[in-house]
């Protein structure tokens, strides 16, 4: 039997009454309520809730830190019997990233652009003594290699801007690891990652987990995710606890309505309609091959898109979706074939464009936070691109930002002013709708733009658009890795790999078998609500012998 003090001593975080405030105009708010929060070594704990719940203003607390505009205004943080709120802010620095680490959601918004990957995954264990940098960069080689990042050997010394979003998420989780600590904070770690890669990342991490008993505060908006990583989960709603569980037994049964309103979620689907092909399409991408630099990533590529059509494009991270949208917009002209609007083709270069044509196709990005400029208002944001294309200024431009804000469901009088660090990230969102409509575009490009969002927030935004899309009788090309929201919001579904289209055709027959067998690879790593389910894949894939993405031609 375990003794008391044996117990004691696992217990590794113990948060006690914890209150968090935050500021808006001038005034100080509570965000997060008297909340209570325990770890032992080697445990993981889920954090769920939707947008505002405080599961990152919690996860930052457990190192004893409060963004820019927070403050932690009582309650008592203790780390291994070290008193973090008593503490000097020189011996909380010496802990952050040696004993305790932090994996963001936004890593293109954490790297710094100015140096290369490996100078600073190494700058952490040299500064702090526990590695010299032959030894780190080695390490960083290793976890580069654990977490499936290509070519491992030599990715560190390529700059944040030369990897994709995928890969960059995966390069930070291996700088939070580099001085095995011994908490690691994952906020929303695989949200930039496909479906399939995201499965052999949670593994790895949760095999480093278990290889070092390492404990580990994982945040997430995805129900199936924290499934397959926590112990034991919190539901969080507006700096409160609704319940609390063993894993098993949370998403067995879980007990507050609130909880069963998340298990609920992603109920929309839009009304698949049929086109009528023998009709000019409004976009076509005609044989495209495109490279950067000697590098050939797109491999003459060919599809359709028709006014009023969804077309979700899918494939892991690198397999060529963003690039062919860089190409369908102008910035990156094709080597090989050409885009055309309406039979119309279109200049390769987008300086070469006419304003018309630029306006034609618009884009939403993954990350709102890193895609408005935090210095302007909201409606200098909306209102450039109404000035730039349609010539609007004084009251009529006024008028129009205003019209935009109620067409995203947004009071126009309480959100013009506002700058985007006073918004959440749906809303923030909501502002790049607002601001890619501003241009009245026919076709836009929405890449990854629910993936940062809660499940709850996700759901509006998708309800968003497609009654857009009705209104405004809109074309999305909806770059995605999420396969619930291609069943959403798609009419068609196309398959990259490789810088290839492997698999092209409605919804309902992409989803139907037989399918190609990297289709099937990426609906089979589609996480389950099973605890038991992530286990049971790789189980079955060692002993059947998985089609590993780079084996799949």
């Amino acid at each position: 039997m375990t003794s008391n003090a044996e117990k004691d001593s696992d217990l590794l975080l113990e948060i006690r009454g914890l209150h968090i405030e935050g500021q808006a105009d001038e005034e100080w708010h509570e965000i997060v309520k008297g909340l209570d929060v325990t770890l032992k070594r080697g445990e993981v704990l889920g954090l769920i809730g939707e947008s505002g719940a405080g599961k990152s203003t919690i996860g930052l607390a457990a190192m004893a830190f409060a963004r820019p505009g927070c403050r932690i205004s009582g309650g008592s943080i203790v780390f291994d019997g070290i008193d973090l709120m008593a503490a000097s802010e020189e011996e909380r620095r010496k802990l952050r990233g040696v004993r305790i680490s932090y994996v963001a959601q936004s890593a293109a918004a954490s790297f710094n652009p100015a140096h290369k990957l490996i100078e600073q995954f190494t700058e952490g264990p040299v500064e702090h003594g526990v590695r010299s940098r032959s030894e780190a960069e080695a390490d960083a080689k290793d976890l580069y290699k654990k977490l499936l990042l290509p070519d491992p050997d030599n990715i560190g010394y390529r700059y944040p801007h030369q990897v994709s979003g995928g890969q960059l998420q995966r390069a930070m989780t291996a700088m939070a690891m580099a001085c095995r600590p011994d908490i690691i904070v994952f906020d929303e770690p695989t949200t930039a990652l496909d479906v399939t890669t995201q499965i052999e990342v949670l593994a790895t991490i949760r095999d480093i987990v278990d290889q070092f008993n390492t404990a580990a505060i994982y945040i997430t908006h995805d129900l199936a995710v924290v499934a397959q990583m926590a112990d034991r989960i919190m539901v969080l709603r507006y700096g409160e606890l609704v319940e609390q569980a063993d894993t098993a037994t949370m998403m067995a049964s879980p007990q507050e309505d609130y909880t069963k309103t998340l298990w609920a979620v992603r109920t929309f689907k839009k009304e698949t309609e049929i086109y009528d092909t023998s009709k000019e399409p409004l976009i076509r991408v005609d044989h495209v091959t495109a490279a950067y630099g000697p590098l050939t990533v797109l491999h003459d590529i060919s599809f359709d898109i028709y006014r009023g059509q969804t077309v979700a494009v899918v494939g892991e991270s690198g397999s060529g979706k963003s690039t062919a949208a860089r190409v369908i917009t102008g910035l990156l002209p094709p080597k090989q074939g050409q885009v055309l609007v309406e039979g119309e083709a279109l200049p390769g270069d987008y300086r070469k464009r006419s304003k018309d044509q630029l306006r034609h196709a618009q884009m939403i990005y993954q990350m709102a936070d890193t895609a408005v400029n935090p210095k302007q208002r909201i409606r200098q944001i909306i209102g450039r691109p109404l000035s730039f294309y349609l010539g609007l200024s004084g009251r009529e431009l006024e008028d129009k930002i205003k019209d935009l804000l109620s067409m995203i469901e947004l009071e126009p009088d309480q959100f013009i002013d506002r700058f985007p660090g006073e918004l959440s990230g749906g809303q923030k969102q909501r502002i790049c709708i607002a601001r890619a409509l501003a241009a009245e575009p026919e076709f836009i490009i929405c890449d990854e733009v629910t993936s940062a969002l809660d499940q709850i927030v996700a759901e509006g935004i998708l309800k968003l658009l497609d009654r857009l899309q009705r209104e405004l009788r809109l074309s999305y090309m909806f770059i995605t890795h999420d396969l619930a929201t291609v069943r959403a919001i798609a009419d068609e579904v196309i398959v990259m790999l490789q810088g290839k289209i492997v698999e092209h055709g409605p919804k309902e027959e992409m989803f139907t078998p037989p399918h190609h067998e990297y289709t099937d690879l990426l609906l089979s790593s589609v996480p389950e609500m099973d605890p038991n389910w992530l286990d049971d894949l790789m189980q079955r894939r060692a002993q059947q012998g998985a089609i590993s993405s780079t084996s799949v031609s």
